[in-house]
């Protein structure tokens, strides 16, 4: 496939932060909403901390819903920074599902943050403003949401 300048590509699953005054901007996509998803929370948990795929992990399961798909990456946001903040636990594993009622099941497999290598600034809360998920004329889904850090 031909690239043009300016033109993104983006094809199966990813994420990326993006240059944002003071804040840290998430992008992902993936083939669904819930793939999405997910790959938003990745890119959050990969802004501020590296997680070993091995060790003790805690499983946990949490059911979002929200009035638009965009306002359900911001509650999964926020959800992944409380786990983080009250509970003291990182995501190693993140997996999202389709509920039946248009939510979503997100599904933490967590570490304590203690055995997390923070490289980052914590993230505080996502910002209500600017917040996208949506699939595109092909199908493919994508997001964004920017955190406060």
């Amino acid at each position: 496939m031909k690239k043009q300048a300016g033109q993104r590509v983006r094809h199966g699953l990813g994420h990326r932060s993006v240059p944002h005054t003071a804040d840290l901007r998430i992008e992902a996509w993936g083939p669904t909403r819930e793939d999405c998803i997910a790959e938003a929370v990745c890119g959050l948990v990969e802004s501020f901390a590296q997680v070993s795929a091995t060790g003790n992990k805690r499983a946990s399961e949490r059911h979002l819903t929200a009035d638009s798909d965009a306002d359900l990456v911001a509650a999964a946001v926020d959800e992944v920074i409380y786990c983080v903040d009250a509970e003291g636990q990182i995501p190693a594993v993140i997996e999202v599902s389709r509920a039946g009622d248009g939510g979503i099941d997100l599904r933490l497999r967590t570490v304590q943050a203690s055995a997390a290598q923070m490289i980052g600034a914590a993230p505080k809360a996502a910002a209500m403003s600017g917040l996208i998920c949506a699939p595109d004329p092909s199908g493919q889904w994508s997001c964004a949401v920017t955190v406060d850090v």
